[in-house]
């Protein structure tokens, strides 16, 4: 059964038809925020109404507890350091795990406020932090703590890495969510998954050029996601997009055009390139952690 599925002939040349689609580990209700840890061949991922992380090992496929409970733990990456940056949910914070294991909160509020309900985060090659603050974590105690949204709408903030300062972005989103660079750290794309809250929401990925001060501009929709949500992302060293789906993992071109996909049999959370060429996609998919490789490379860092 082959679940690629070619809409352009640009995406023959991304794709190996012989590899299958692996389904690494099953159990989880709903698996998001996995990031690869190249130094240690294994990756750590997060179950988030379970309240855990999840450790899978490169080299004996072994699936262990990495952290619970773990604040309802969603978005993951890692910083210039190698360390592990992490939104959490029921905590309504980022935080960086040091090299000793200890947490250090890296945002918690704008402005006095609490944040929602820190979703997804990256790193640009400045050492500046980008995350999204939707309010998915304070809608039910499901996915975190019901709450009320003391800021009142959902933005993207930065956080200098210096003095710790947290600028918003972004203010116009529905539900900000994933959110990636481009190779050259100067677009930026961030999904609005409204639409998992409204039929007539948003369900596209937006870019932004990026200027050397940090500053948004040139706001303009990348790509209408259909069908389902576009939620994590992730690009490749062609500069084409791999998005989260409805139906499986989509690929875009760096101007838009949808060339495939990649089928998988439950709603798709979030993605994350690995392995030691960075040529291995790894997939969180509700209840499911799968993998395939793919004839391109991730330009994430480290």
């Amino acid at each position: 059964m082959s679940y690629f599925e070619s809409l352009d002939d640009r995406f023959s040349s991304l794709i190996i038809p012989i590899c299958n689609l692996e389904r690494l580990h099953q159990g989880t209700r709903w698996a998001e925020g996995p990031v690869y840890f190249a130094d240690g061949r294994y990756l750590v991922w997060s179950d988030i109404p379970n309240d855990r992380m999840l450790r899978w090992d490169e080299e004996s496929g072994a699936v262990t507890l990495f952290r619970s409970p773990a604040n309802f733990s969603n978005g993951n990456t890692r910083d210039r350091q190698g360390r592990l940056i992490t939104c959490e949910h029921g905590a309504r914070r980022v935080t960086r795990t040091e090299y000793d294991g200890a947490i250090t909160v890296v945002a918690d509020r704008y402005r006095g406020k609490r944040l929602n309900s820190p979703n997804d985060v990256v790193v640009r090659a400045d050492g500046t932090i980008w995350f999204t603050d939707p309010t998915y974590g304070i809608l039910t105690d499901y996915e975190g703590h019901k709450a009320e949204s003391e800021i009142g709408r959902c933005n993207v903030y930065r956080v200098d890495p210096g003095d710790g300062s947290v600028e918003m972005v972004a203010d116009d989103f529905d539900k900000p969510n994933g959110l990636a660079f481009s190779g050259d750290g100067k677009t930026l794309f961030i999904a609005d998954s409204g639409r998992s809250h409204g039929a007539d929401k948003p369900h596209h990925i937006r870019a932004f050029d990026v200027s050397d001060a940090n500053t948004l501009s040139a706001d303009r929709v990348f790509a209408v996601i259909e069908p389902g949500i576009p939620d994590g992302l992730r690009l490749d060293v062609g500069g084409n997009v791999w998005t989260s789906a409805g139906d499986g993992v989509q690929c875009y071109s760096p101007t838009g055009d949808l060339l495939g996909k990649i089928l998988i049999p439950e709603p798709v959370a979030n993605l994350t390139f690995g392995g030691p060429r960075k040529n291995r996609l790894f997939i969180t998919a509700t209840s499911s952690l799968y993998s395939v490789f793919l004839n391109t490379s991730g330009v994430q860092a480290p």
